[in-house]
């Protein structure tokens, strides 16, 4: 408790924040979905541009609506996703797993006094969430204190947190955030961030192909305002999909911490989860900086994290994308679920 000391104990709607961050979450997705039907359009209008020059762009685009000519260039984007999709979800626990020295815990196999005592909290919130399957359970050897959840279903659900994370929590502490990452699985937020993930990275990988494509196109079209339009795609689609991606990746985070604070009815064993989570960065930031660092496919394990490392300044900066925060601060978070500190 005594973490708790400098904070007002109130209580937040966590009713309302599910509603809230459903909304934008449904907001992100449509939005997504828009961009990515519109490129494949584009895609469409510029290829039957540059084969009918004469045409003018109200007509192609009138016959790709009422599907006089099939539009081809959607329907293959629509499958490489589909694909990609697949094969990302086929393999993503693996994924996450990549790098670090690992091993699971079962009912059978759990030796000592903290294992059993895992493996016990995540049976207690599969039955208090509702959830058909339990999650595979695996532990991390590292100092750091973290942990997170992974998979498209719930069958193929699976959470992992750190030795650091499991030996400092007490079991209050340790059922929250068990309590979290199971809302993350149960909100289906993996299967979500999975595909907004990969409907990104084929956004924009199509698109810079595109823009090599119109810059040395012999075959111009004499209107112009496909190219000019795919050209301001090409600098400015990279930046509204990070943008959107850690909008989405925010929402994600306030709707666990809201499933959390229903699972158990109370909001201080999370509240005090992330000050020790946080303060225990604070105070080994050069040692988990090279932890962190030197652990290899962290990029891909970041956003799920319970805790973002690179937003508390703990983590290297590895690329543009890692400099933003995935993400709320911690003051935001605790205040959304009623904590905040005193005379603020």
């Amino acid at each position: 408790m005594a973490n708790l000391a400098g904070y007002d104990i109130g209580s937040a709607n966590w009713r309302e924040q599910l509603r809230k961050n459903t909304r934008r979450t449904r907001f992100v997705l449509v939005f997504f979905v828009m961009i990515y039907v519109s490129l494949g359009l584009i895609i469409d209008g510029y290829v039957l541009s540059t084969f009918y020059p004469d045409a003018p762009l109200s007509l192609i685009y009138k016959a790709l609506f009422f599907f006089a000519v099939t539009p081809y260039a959607t329907i293959i984007l629509s499958c490489i996703a589909a694909l990609s999709i697949l094969i990302t979800y086929s393999f993503y626990d693996r994924m996450m797993l990549l790098g670090t020295d690992y091993h699971r815990v079962t009912a059978t196999n759990a030796e000592t006094v903290l294992e059993k005592q895992l493996w016990n909290v995540v049976e207690e919130m599969k039955v208090a969430a509702g959830m058909n399957y339990i999650p595979r359970v695996y532990i991390i050897e590292a100092n750091y204190m973290n942990a997170f959840a992974s998979g498209y279903s719930e069958r193929s659900a699976m959470v992992a947190i750190t030795r650091g994370l499991l030996e400092k929590l007490d079991r209050a502490e340790l059922t929250a955030v068990m309590a979290h990452e199971l809302s993350h699985i149960r909100h289906g937020d993996i299967k979500l961030t999975l595909t907004i993930g990969v409907l990104s990275n084929i956004m924009l990988i199509v698109i810079d192909i595109l823009f090599h494509v119109v810059i040395f196109n012999p075959r111009r079209s004499e209107d112009n305002r496909l190219a000019m339009i795919i050209i301001i795609l090409r600098y400015t689609l990279p930046i509204i999909t990070v943008l959107l991606t850690l909008f989405l990746s925010r929402t994600r985070e306030y709707m666990a911490d809201a499933g959390c604070v229903e699972l158990m009815r109370d909001n201080q064993p999370l509240a005090r989860a992330l000050l020790k989570i946080h303060n225990d960065h604070q105070e080994h930031t050069q040692s988990y900086r090279r932890e962190y660092g030197l652990t290899p496919h962290e990029e891909v394990r970041r956003a799920a994290y319970l805790y973002d490392p690179v937003g508390a300044g703990v983590e290297p900066i590895k690329s543009l994308d890692s400099a933003l925060s995935t993400h709320p601060g911690l003051k935001e978070r605790l205040a959304a679920i009623g904590i905040s500190l005193k005379g603020s």
